[in-house]
C-alpha cells in the first residue's frame, strides 16, 4: 500500500485491498433515513473535526452496514460450525479494532460506529473501550522512565489488555477495564469500565494493530474480527494536532485540575511552539515507528484528506 505522505499512486491490482474513491463508496449507502440527528453528530465529533450529515451518510452509514453484514456472516458461520461439530457453539461478541495516530479522528469514528451499529439488526448492544485505560499509571511510567513515551507500545499493560479482550471473546458475562481520566492524564484508582456481553465490542487505540511482541505468541489484534486504520498525510495530522492543542489550551487546560493546566497561560505563539515540540518529539516518532507500519494489517483503511473528510476507502479482499 503506498504511503499517502509521499505518493498518490493507486493501489496495485495485485494489492490485497480493493480501493474505492469516496464517490463510489457513498453509492453503497443503504436507502434508510438518517439514523443520527444533527445534535447527536455535534455531540459525537471531536475537537476540530467537521463531521456532518453528509460525511455520516456517504462514509459511515455504508461502513456500518458492511460491519453489520460481517457480524451476520460470522453468526451464520458459527451456526454452521456448530452443526458440523454436532454441538451448540455459544455466541460471542464481534470485536472491531480502530487504530490510527493521535489527532487523526479515530475516537470520533469509533463513537459514530458505536451509535450506528446499535441501530442495525443483530447488533443492538454495542460497547466501546479505549486502550487508554490500559496505559500503565503515571507512577509506573515514571518508575520505568517512560513518561515521555506515553502512547508507545511499551507504555501499555499489553498483558492486561489481551486478557480483557480474551475474556470478552470467551463470552464472559462481565469484564472490567481500568478507567482513564483525560483530565488527570492518569488511571483512576478503584474506578473501572464494565462490559457485559455485548453483540459488538469496539476497541480503539493508537497501537491496537501491533503484532505480538518479542517472546509473545498472541497480540490483541489476533482477537479482532474486523479492524479499521484511519490514515492521513503526516503533515495534515501534525496540523490537526496543533489545532486541537490550541482548542484544548483555551478550554480543558483552563481547569485547575487538568494535568496540562500549566499550558493555559501560554500565548498563542508559545502554545503553537509547545504543540509542535510535543508532536516532533513524541507523536510523530510513534506514528512513523509503531502506528503506520500496522496499517497494512487492517481489514479496512479510511484515508482522509487535508480537511479531515474521508476521500478513499480501502477494503481487504476476502
Amino acid at each position: 500500500m503506498p504511503d499517502p505522505q509521499t505518493s498518490s499512486t493507486p493501489v496495485s491490482q495485485f494489492s490485497p485491498f480493493i480501493e474505492l474513491p469516496r464517490a463510489d463508496w457513498s453509492e453503497l449507502a443503504p436507502s434508510v433515513p438518517a439514523p443520527l440527528s444533527e445534535t447527536e453528530i455535534v455531540q459525537l465529533r471531536g475537537l476540530g473535526e467537521p463531521l456532518d450529515m453528509r460525511e455520516l451518510a456517504e462514509v459511515y452509514l455504508p461502513l456500518s452496514r458492511l460491519l453489520n453484514l460481517y457480524v451476520g456472516g460470522t453468526k451464520a458461520l458459527r451456526s454452521a460450525t456448530g452443526e458440523f461439530l454436532r454441538e451448540r457453539v455459544e455466541s460471542t461478541p464481534f470485536v472491531i479494532g480502530v487504530a490510527g495516530s493521535v489527532a487523526v479522528g479515530k475516537s470520533t469514528i469509533a463513537r459514530v460506529l458505536r451509535e450506528l451499529l446499535a441501530r442495525w439488526e443483530h447488533t443492538p448492544r454495542v460497547e466501546l473501550i479505549t486502550t487508554d485505560g490500559f496505559l500503565f499509571p503515571n507512577a509506573e511510567l515514571e518508575r520505568r522512565g517512560l513518561m515521555t513515551r506515553k502512547g508507545f507500545p511499551e507504555s501499555y499493560n499489553r498483558r492486561a489488555l489481551l486478557r480483557f479482550v480474551s475474556e470478552i471473546k470467551a463470552g464472559a458475562p462481565e469484564v472490567r477495564a481500568p478507567f482513564y481520566s483525560h483530565l488527570a492524564y492518569d488511571i483512576v484508582p478503584d474506578a473501572a469500565v464494565t462490559v457485559r456481553r455485548p453483540d459488538v465490542l469496539i476497541v480503539e487505540g493508537l497501537n491496537v494493530l501491533q503484532p505480538p511482541g518479542p517472546g509473545h505468541r498472541l497480540a490483541v489484534s489476533d482477537l479482532f474480527d474486523f479492524s479499521i486504520y484511519v490514515d492521513a498525510r503526516t503533515s495534515d495530522i501534525a496540523r490537526w494536532y496543533e489545532e486541537r492543542f490550541l482548542k484544548l489550551q483555551r478550554g480543558a487546560f483552563a481547569n485547575p485540575r487538568s494535568y496540562f493546566h500549566r499550558y493555559a497561560s501560554l500565548t498563542e505563539d508559545e502554545a503553537r511552539a509547545r504543540a509542535s515540540e510535543i508532536w516532533r518529539s513524541i507523536n510523530e516518532p510513534n506514528l512513523l515507528q509503531n502506528i503506520r507500519p500496522t496499517r497494512s494489517r487492517a481489514s479496512l483503511v479510511l484515508r482522509k484528506s487535508a480537511d479531515h473528510s474521508v476521500s478513499t476507502v480501502l477494503l481487504r479482499k476476502l
